[in-house]
Formats: structure tokens, C-alpha cells, sequence
């Protein structure tokens, strides 16, 4: 019984997919942070872009 519990204890390996998910969680926030931010500003821009062309027609 010793073994296994000392096996348990030694085996990070859940360790290691449960940090991976924490980084792949943060690099999704930030993704989402980063489009969330710069959406106004990209569709302000097209939008701009897109009243010029109609003005030219």
C-alpha cells in the first residue's frame, strides 16, 4: 500500500495536462481580450473605407 501511495505522490503527469489547459485558458483570454479591444477600431476603419468608396461611385 506504501508503493502505491509513494507512486501516487511521484506521478505528475495529471500535474502536466492540467497545467497545459491553464495556459491554453489564459492564451484563449487573451485572444478574446486582444479582439474584444481592437474590433471598434477595425470596424470603424472598414466602415470608413467603405463610405469613401461610395462616395467616389
Amino acid at each position: 500500500m506504501k508503493s502505491l501511495v509513494k507512486r501516487f505522490a511521484k506521478d505528475e503527469s495529471g500535474a502536466t495536462a492540467i497545467e497545459y489547459g491553464l495556459i491554453a485558458a489564459g492564451i484563449a483570454l487573451a485572444i478574446i481580450t486582444i479582439v474584444n479591444t481592437l474590433g471598434g477600431s477595425v470596424k470603424s476603419t472598414f466602415t470608413n473605407i467603405n463610405s469613401g468608396m461610395n462616395t467616389t461611385q
